[in-house]
């Protein structure tokens, strides 16, 4: 096939799909999709939150020999645990109280097509032994039967998850990595993609324009290189929906990078304008090992003011306990000795922080609360939050909470 013919090829595809952008970082990922589609490689798709990865899969399972059977797009951190495998290798009537018939599953439907597995770093890992048997032998058992059954699948699966990161931490298997791993796809974030920035922002200002019938929003030369100098830790998601707040809310229509600046975030741990090298300035937390450093430390002194608290309790605790006997009524009367304590109860709606004043398993006492010791308790408990919390001596929300300050909450 010829350079002219690979390149009509490639403009077909975008127009098809409404694939907005020049940059190469994105036509060499549409031409690795278009090259690995005639295969049954499994592919797996790595990239941020919004970039367009559910895109893909839709691409190779249309350009491949399966595209006239069933393909079906699956968000693993959408289903319950208790459920995924269910939804996914099916299930025998009685397996449990609601199973009142047979289901096949996804992968009994989707028998000769393609499932897109969305999110797979997601999934539990009893689940995982079960999609490796079933990549690696195209065998199955539906939850609460006892013969194999045989699948012939295209599995294409994608993550925003660090992969790697998770293997070392033993919340994914290295094995069903690297089946799924056949074909690795890296898609670009939107800053990787320069002027595609741009015309992006065209598209949803025009889209908006016609929508509510308004006059549409430009850009000056100034706003565009605002614009690509962004950050844009949303990708493509964040640029439709401040387009859009533009649109609406702004009454210029001409936005120069002043009007620009009133929305875009500006905070500056996370969603700063790139910053340009020897720009001098005020010392910031831009090394993230620093901004680490800085919530440990923070969390440290919050904790250590908790164990102070406790141990007055203790205290009082044990001086209550040694009081001597009281005379009351010319009779000698014992003071019943306090034996235990519970925690405080916490009501979610308020809840800070209990923990217990005995050190944990591993020996994460007090002073070892961070980012390990969370992730340890959730390793142990399965990746089960509740549990978790509950391993830990601190509330659901407290948990979530330090997880969504630590990134982990994906």
């Amino acid at each position: 096939m010829s350079a002219i013919m690979d390149a009509t090829e490639l403009q077909n595809i975008k127009q098809r799909y409404n694939i907005v952008g020049n940059s190469d970082v994105l036509n060499h990922v549409l031409d690795v999709a278009l090259q690995v589609a005639p295969t049954d490689l499994s592919v797996l798709i790595i990239g941020e939150s919004g970039v367009g990865k559910e895109i893909i899969p839709r691409v190779i399972h249309d350009s491949s020999p399966r595209r006239r059977e069933k393909y079906f797009a699956i968000n693993c951190g959408s289903i319950p645990e208790g459920t995924i495998d269910s939804e996914l290798f099916g299930h025998v009537k009685g397996a449990f109280t609601s199973a009142i018939g047979d289901s096949p599953g996804y992968f009994g439907v989707a028998n000769k097509g393609t499932l897109f597995l969305d999110e797979v770093g997601e999934l539990p890992l009893a689940t995982q032994v079960r999609l490796l048997r079933v990549l690696e032998t195209g065998e199955y058992i539906p939850v609460g039967a006892t013969e194999v059954r045989k699948t012939d699948v295209r599995i294409v699966a994608a993550t925003n998850v660090n992969i790697r990161q998770a293997i070392s931490e033993g919340r994914f298997r290295e094995d069903l990595y690297y089946r799924l791993n056949s074909i690795p796809i890296q898609m670009p974030s939107l800053r990787e993609r320069g002027e595609d920035i741009v015309l992006l922002f065209r598209l949803f200002a025009m889209q908006t324009a016609q929508k509510y019938r308004m006059e549409r929003i430009q850009l000056t030369d100034e706003a565009k290189q605002m614009l690509m100098r962004y950050k844009w830790p949303g990708n493509v998601r964040q640029l439709k929906n401040i387009t859009e707040q533009i649109s609406v809310l702004s009454k210029e229509r001409i936005i120069t990078p002043e009007v620009l600046a009133k929305f875009i975030p500006q905070d500056r741990d996370s969603t700063q304008l790139a910053v340009l090298p020897h720009g001098g300035g005020d010392h910031s937390f831009e090394n993230e090992r620093e901004i680490l450093y800085k919530i440990l430390y923070d969390m440290r002194n919050n904790v250590n003011d908790m164990r102070r608290e406790i141990g007055q309790l203790k205290k009082q605790i044990e001086d209550v306990q040694a009081k001597p006997a009281t005379i009351i009524g010319g009779q000698a009367t014992t003071i019943p000795a306090v034996t235990t304590m519970a925690p405080p109860q916490l009501e979610d709606a308020e809840a800070e922080e209990y923990i217990e004043p005995t050190p944990v398993n591993e020996n994460l006492n007090l002073n070892d609360l961070s980012r390990q010791m969370l992730e340890k308790a959730l390793e142990r408990n399965g990746g089960n939050r509740k549990k978790a919390a509950q391993e830990l001596g601190i509330s659901d929300r407290t948990l979530y909470r330090r997880l969504k300050q630590y990134g982990m909450d994906k």
